[in-house]
C-alpha cells in the first residue's frame, strides 16, 4: 500500500493497516487477499484513507473549530452534546477536497464502475474508524453507512457524510465512556459495490452464541432486502442455529430454525433522488424462511473459515461478527463485513451468575414476552419513547435506572441508554442495535415484543427477566429474586459423574460450561408444549376435524414448514439436538413424551383425541401409548425426530428412554413399534434406557435389564407408586417423601440388580435436587451416575464430595 496515499485498493488493505483503513477496511481487504481464494466471495471496492480524513479537516481548517466547539461546553448534558454534534457535522460536510484528493477518489471510482453507465451501478459507502473492532470495544454503529450511491457527486458527498459521523453525539458519546481522544481516532471509508440483496436476503451470523457464549454455536439472523432494517433492530428476523463441531465434519448440522416475522424490506429507491426505501414484506415471504438449507450450511462454513483464519492470525480463539448478502439477480452469497466479537469472548466463563426468582405467583403477573437478551433481572419504571424522534431524545427527563421501552433503538440513542437499567422493544432480534448495545452496557433487554409501547405506561414500575431462557419476560411490579455467583474452579473433584435435567432447550448453551456428565434427563413434553403448541394428532388429522378454527391455527404453526409432519419432526428434532450438541460428546439422555391423558387434552385439539381418566396419573401414558394403534402414528413422529438428531445432524450421543413400561412384554411391543419408524437399539450405536419409576421395574429388574442399556430412576413416580398415593393431591402431599424407607430400599436394589445384570443405573428424579442427603445416600448405594437441575449442581457436588470423602475415610479405618 502507498505510505501516505489518500486511496487505494479494498484488496491492498491487510489486518496490520488498522491506523490507515480502520478496522472494518483492514479486516475486509485481509479477507479478500487471503480468504477469497478459499471460496469466501467479498465484493471489490476501493478505500479513502485516514491520511485523506486528515488531510481533508487540515485543508478546510476544521482541527481547532472542532476542538473549541467540544471544549465549549458540557457534552455530559445531552443538550449541549446535541449541540456540538450538529455543530461538527455541518462544518464537515460544508468542507470541500482538494483537487488532488478529488481526483484520486473519482479515478478509483471510475476504475470499479468500469464500462458501465455509473448511474446504473449502485454502491454501499461504509464507514471504518481506525478505533473500531478492537479487542475491548467494538464501536458498533457508531459511523454511517450509505447505500446504493450512484455517481461521482453523490460518491463524494457520501464520504463527507461518512467523515461527519465521526461527530455524531452517540459517536462522542461512546469515546467518552472508553476514554479515546476525538483526534485519536481517523475516519477511513470504503466504497464498494453493492450485492442486489434489495432483490435477495441479507443479515448478520455470529460464531459464538450471543447469549451465553456456548462457543459451538453460529447464530444467523436473516430477512429479505438490504441489511440494514436487522442491525436497526426494525424487524424480528428469522434466526438458524448451526452446530459447528459436526458441520466440520461434514453434517448438516442445522439445530435450530426460527421463523420471524419480517414485517418490512429496505430495496432500492423508486422516486428520482431516493438511494432506498422501505416497504412492507409480501406475505408469502414473510411466511416462509428467507434462506434454505444450503445457503444456511454454505454461510456457516464460510464463518468458520474466516473464525479459523482470524483464530490463527491472533493467536487466540477468535469469534467473528458477520454481515452477509445473498445477491437475488446472481443468487450469489457474499461477506459485506466481518469483525471480532467483543462482548462474549472477553468474558471469562469460569464464573457463573445465577438468577432464582422467589415468587412462586409470578405466572399470574406476566405482561409480555420477547427475546431474550442476557441473563439478567432488573426492575424499575418505565419510560415509554413511543413516537420520540431521534432529534428529541435530549428533551426527554430520562432518569438512571429507568426502563426504556420504545418501538426500536436507534444508534443516536445511546446516550440515553447509559442510564437504563433495562431495554424494551416492539421490533428487532438477538443481533440488533438494541440487543448489541445492552450486551456491551450489562443490562438486560428483551426484543421483538410487538406491542410493549402500547401496553407499559410512562410510570409503571415492572420487572424485566432474561434469566427463564430465550424468552424474556416482563413482569408487573418488582418481583422478589436471588443472585448467587459460583466459580467453577471452586468445585471439587468428584468420583461420582453428575448429569443435568434439561427441560428446556433455551437453556441448554447457559449451562454448557458447567462440568456436568451430559444430559440425564431431556423431557420432551416441555419442547412438544412450547414449541410445537398442539396435540400431535390434532396436527396430522386436524383436516378430517371440521374445527375451522384449529385449522387455521394450524395452518398460522405450520407456516414455512413442508407439511404438518414435517413441522412436528422439524421442531422436535431441534429442540433435542439444542441439548445434545451443548453436551456433546457427552450422552443426552432423552426421554420420549410422558403427557397423561388429562394433560395431552388441555393441548389444542386435544379434546377430539383423549379419553376421560379418573386417575390419569396411572393410566395411558407412557410406554402404553407408543404401540397403541390410538397412538402410535403420533409416537412415529418422535421417532423420526430421533432418527434426524442422530442420523442427519450426527449428534449420536443421543440415547432414548421409555418412561412408565410396566412389563417386558410391552417393552418389547414398544421396540417393535420403535423399528417400524426407524429406530433400532444397537443400530448405529443406539441406546436405549428404561425409566425406573414403576415397582415391576424393580422386581423384575433381571428380567427388564436382559433388553436395555441402563436404568434412570425416576424418584417423583417411584415415590408416588410405593407408597400408594397421588402426587398431584394436596391431601396426601405430606406422606410423599423419596427418602422414606420403602423408596430407599426399592432403589437399593434395583441398584444391586442393574450392577450385577452389568447395565447403567442412574437417577433423574427431583429428590436429589432437593435433598442433598439423598444424594448422599445414593452415592453410598453406588449409584452409576445422578442427574439433577441446574440451580442444584453446586449443592449436590458439594454434598457427593463430603460422602466421598467420607466413605474413603472408612475404608481406611477397616483397612
Amino acid at each position: 500500500m502507498k505510505a501516505k496515499g489518500y486511496v487505494m485498493d479494498l484488496i491492498e488493505a491487510s489486518i496490520g493497516d488498522i491506523e490507515m483503513v480502520g478496522g472494518k477496511n483492514a479486516s475486509l481487504g485481509e479477507m479478500l487477499q487471503k480468504l477469497a481464494p478459499q471460496g469466501v466471495r467479498i465484493p471489490d471496492g476501493f478505500i479513502i484513507t485516514s491520511t485523506c480524513y486528515f488531510q481533508f479537516l487540515k485543508d478546510n481548517q476544521l482541527d481547532e473549530k472542532i476542538r473549541a466547539i467540544l471544549e465549549s461546553g458540557d457534552i455530559e448534558n445531552l443538550q449541549t452534546l446535541v449541540s456540538c454534534a450538529q455543530q461538527i457535522r455541518t462544518l464537515i460536510s460544508q468542507g470541500v477536497f482538494s483537487a488532488q484528493i478529488e481526483e484520486e477518489i473519482l479515478q478509483a471510482y471510475c476504475k470499479l464502475v468500469g464500462d458501465d453507465d455509473e448511474q446504473s451501478v449502485g454502491f454501499a459507502v461504509r464507514s471504518s474508524a481506525t478505533a473500531e473492532d478492537l479487542p475491548d470495544a467494538s464501536f458498533a454503529g457508531q459511523q454511517d453507512t450509505y447505500l446504493n450511491i450512484r455517481g461521482k457527486q453523490n460518491i463524494l458527498t457520501a464520504i463527507k457524510n461518512c467523515f461527519a459521523s465521526l461527530f455524531t453525539d452517540r459517536a462522542i458519546s461512546y469515546r467518552e465512556s472508553f476514554k479515546f481522544g476525538h483526534f485519536d481516532i481517523g475516519l477511513s471509508v470504503c466504497v464498494q459495490q453493492m450485492v442486489r440483496s434489495d432483490r435477495g436476503v441479507s443479515g448478520v451470523a455470529f460464531s459464538i452464541d450471543t447469549e451465553s457464549g456456548f462457543k459451538d454455536a453460529i447464530i444467523i439472523n436473516g430477512s429479505y432486502g438490504l441489511g440494514e432494517l436487522i442491525v436497526q433492530g426494525a424487524i424480528n428476523p428469522d434466526e438458524y442455529i448451526v452446530y459447528k463441531p459436526l458441520l466440520r465434519k461434514g453434517y448438516p448440522s442445522i439445530i435450530e430454525k426460527k421463523l420471524g416475522k419480517k414485517q418490512a424490506q429496505m430495496i432500492y429507491g423508486t422516486q428520482d433522488g431516493q438511494a432506498v426505501e422501505i416497504i412492507d414484506t409480501p406475505p408469502i415471504d414473510s411466511g416462509r424462511f428467507c434462506l434454505n438449507d444450503e445457503q444456511i450450511l454454505k454461510l456457516s462454513n464460510w464463518v468458520i473459515i474466516i473464525e479459523d483464519y482470524y483464530t490463527q492470525l491472533r493467536g487466540q480463539w477468535c469469534p467473528m461478527d458477520v454481515e452477509w448478502a445473498v445477491d437475488g439477480i446472481s443468487g450469489e452469497l457474499f461477506i459485506v463485513q466481518a469483525r471480532p466479537e467483543t462482548i462474549h469472548s472477553l468474558k471469562k466463563q469460569d464464573c457463573i451468575t445465577a438468577y432464582h426468582i422467589n415468587d412462586k405467583n409470578r405466572h399470574e403477573k406476566v405482561i409480555l414476552t420477547g427475546v431474550a437478551v442476557g441473563d439478567k433481572i432488573a426492575s424499575g419504571r418505565v419510560h415509554n419513547l413511543k413516537g420520540l424522534q431521534k432529534q428529541q431524545i435530549h428533551e426527554i427527563n430520562f432518569l438512571p435506572g429507568d426502563i426504556m421501552v420504545t418501538e426500536m433503538t436507534d444508534p443516536d440513542w445511546e446516550p440515553v441508554m447509559k442510564k437504563a437499567s433495562a431495554i424494551i422493544t416492539n421490533k428487532g432480534g438477538r443481533t440488533c442495535h438494541a440487543a448489541i448495545v445492552a450486551r456491551e452496557l450489562g443490562v438486560p433487554a428483551i426484543v421483538g415484543c410487538d406491542n410493549a409501547t402500547e401496553i407499559l405506561r410512562t410510570g409503571q414500575e415492572i420487572s424485566v427477566s432474561c434469566a427463564e431462557g430465550e424468552q424474556g419476560i416482563v413482569y408487573s411490579g418488582k418481583i422478589a429474586f436471588t443472585k448467587t455467583e459460583h466459580r467453577l474452579c471452586d468445585l471439587p473433584e468428584i468420583e461420582t459423574p453428575v448429569m443435568m435435567n434439561i427441560g428446556s432447550p433455551d437453556i441448554a448453551f447457559r449451562y454448557a460450561d458447567y462440568p456436568a456428565k451430559g444430559v440425564g434427563l431431556a423431557r420432551e413434553e416441555f419442547i412438544i408444549n412450547n414449541y410445537i403448541k398442539i396435540h400431535p394428532l390434532a396436527l396430522l388429522k386436524h383436516k378430517t376435524l371440521n374445527d375451522a378454527e384449529l385449522t387455521a391455527y394450524i395452518a398460522q404453526l405450520t407456516s414455512g414448514y413442508e407439511n404438518e409432519e414435517a413441522y412436528f419432526i422439524e421442531k422436535l428434532s431441534y429442540g433435542i439436538a439444542k441439548i445434545a450438541a451443548a453436551y456433546c460428546p457427552n450422552k443426552v439422555i432423552v426421554r420420549f413424551s410422558d403427557f397423561k391423558t388429562n394433560e395431552y387434552y388441555n393441548m389444542p385439539g386435544g379434546k377430539y383425541f383423549e379419553p376421560s381418566e379418573e386417575n390419569p396419573m396411572i393410566g395411558w401414558r407412557g410406554a402404553s401409548r407408543y404401540y397403541s394403534p390410538a397412538y402410535k402414528e403420533a409416537f412415529g413422529m418422535e421417532c423420526k425426530a430421533i432418527q434426524k438428531v442422530r442420523q442427519v445432524m450426527g449428534l449420536q450421543n443421543v440415547v432414548v428412554m421409555i418412561p412408565f413400561c410396566r412389563t417386558v412384554g410391552e417393552l418389547l411391543m414398544v421396540y417393535k413399534t420403535m423399528k417400524e419408524y426407524g429406530l433400532e437399539r444397537g443400530k448405529d450405536g443406539l441406546e436405549v434406557y428404561l425409566m425406573a419409576e414403576v415397582p415391576s421395574n424393580v422386581i423384575l429388574a433381571e428380567q427388564f435389564a436382559a433388553h436395555i442399556d441402563g436404568f434412570s430412576i425416576g424418584s417423583n413416580d417411584l415415590t408416588q407408586l410405593v407408597l400408594g398415593l397421588d402426587r398431584d393431591s394436596s391431601l396426601v402431599a405430606n406422606l410423599y417423601d423419596e427418602r422414606n424407607e420403602a423408596v430407599k430400599m426399592m432403589i437399593s436394589n434395583l441398584i444391586r440388580t442393574a450392577k450385577k445384570m452389568n447395565v447403567k443405573v442412574g437417577i433423574c428424579g427431583q429428590g436429589p435436587s432437593d435433598y442433598p442427603d439423598f444424594a448422599q445416600f445414593l452415592v453410598e448405594e453406588g449409584i452409576d451416575s445422578i442427574s439433577v437441575t441446574p440451580d442444584s449442581f453446586m449443592k449436590t457436588v458439594t454434598a457427593i464430595k463430603e460422602i466421598e470423602d467420607q466413605l474413603i475415610l472408612r475404608t481406611a479405618v477397616v483397612a
